[in-house]
């Protein structure tokens, strides 16, 4: 059984960085795609970042490239996501996502993850 957890919201200023994690009990990442995806009040949940776990390959949004970045350790179950310079629209609940066989081509929409934490509330102040 797949089981992801984040960890590493709260509040911060504009300009003000967090680091959140995702980790997976009960096994690996080893052959997983990972994504982080977010959702603001009232839109839809939205594409942020993904990294192939065997390929380490990274996959970022437009509007955090350059400020966030995607990494994974070698204990083979935690994702982490470094959001610098944050901003206020950054605001939203972040979730981790992953799943085996998601293709390159599909690796932003959500609806290809089967697997999702409970989801961690960013909230940026101007």
């Amino acid at each position: 059984q797949v089981q992801l957890v984040e960890s590493g919201g709260g509040w911060v200023q504009a300009g003000g960085s967090l680091r959140l994690s995702c980790a997976r009990s009960g096994g690996t990442f080893r052959g997983f795609t990972v994504g982080w995806f977010r959702q603001a009040p009232g839109k839809e949940r939205e594409f942020v970042a993904a990294i192939r776990w065997n390929s380490r390959a990274t996959y970022y949004t437009d509007s955090v490239k350059g400020r966030f970045t995607i990494s994974r350790d070698n204990t083979e179950n935690m994702v982490y996501l470094q959001m610098n310079s944050l901003k206020p629209d950054d605001t939203a609940v972040y979730y981790c996502a992953g799943d085996t066989g998601v293709i390159l081509s599909s690796l932003r929409y959500h609806g290809n993850y089967d697997h999702w934490g409970q989801g961690t509330q960013v909230t940026v102040s101007s």
